[in-house]
């Protein structure tokens, strides 16, 4: 009886070919064929093996996967690479200009925001969407915008002051800022 069963089921589908994806990732495009469930987080590591962008929780909980889609930031393991089609993505690498770091990274640096410095490329492509909000002015507000990036290390005063220096570069003065 199970053999007459098997014999009624009906093949399974082969799988989707894969898709065209068009993304302009850190100024440069870049033509990929993807599988059409493959997340923008995936696309990156595994298909332009640009792997600063790490791969945390893959549920949107961490914020380790957090990168710039036409400046807004955004978790990449929440969506797919087909879903961005034809946007400007930054990652942590395109956040330099040539050999010069971004204000972010110099004051990460300057005041030992990170530890393990895992969750520091999303903590850091985070606060560069922070700054360019224009939303936070206070440390309360910093912390309150960028509670969706986790440090498992708990640099967390560290983070807050390196933003609030460089939102003295780049952006709006956080209160207290110098």
């Amino acid at each position: 009886m199970a053999q007459l069963n098997a014999s009624l089921r009906p093949a399974p589908a082969p799988p989707p070919e894969p898709i065209p994806v068009t993304l302009n990732v850190n100024g440069v495009e870049r033509a990929l064929h993807l599988a059409p469930w493959t997340t923008l987080l995936d696309a990156l590591r595994l298909h332009l093996d640009l792997t600063g962008t790490k791969k945390g929780c893959d549920h949107g909980q961490c914020g380790a996967c957090t990168v710039l889609v036409d400046g807004r930031r955004i978790n990449a393991c929440l969506t797919l690479a087909a879903m961005q089609d034809g946007r400007k993505v930054t990652t942590i690498e395109g956040l330099t200009t040539g050999d010069a770091l971004h204000p972010l990274q110099d004051a990460f640096i300057e005041h030992d925001a990170f530890q393990c410095g895992y969750c520091t490329p999303g903590q850091i492509c985070s606060a560069a969407g922070l700054i360019a909000e224009g939303k936070a002015t206070t440390d309360d507000e910093i912390r309150e915008l960028m509670s969706g990036n986790l440090c498992r290390c708990g640099a967390y005063p560290n983070i807050v002051a390196a933003i609030r220096q460089a939102m003295t570069i780049t952006g709006p003065k956080a209160e207290g800022a110098p």
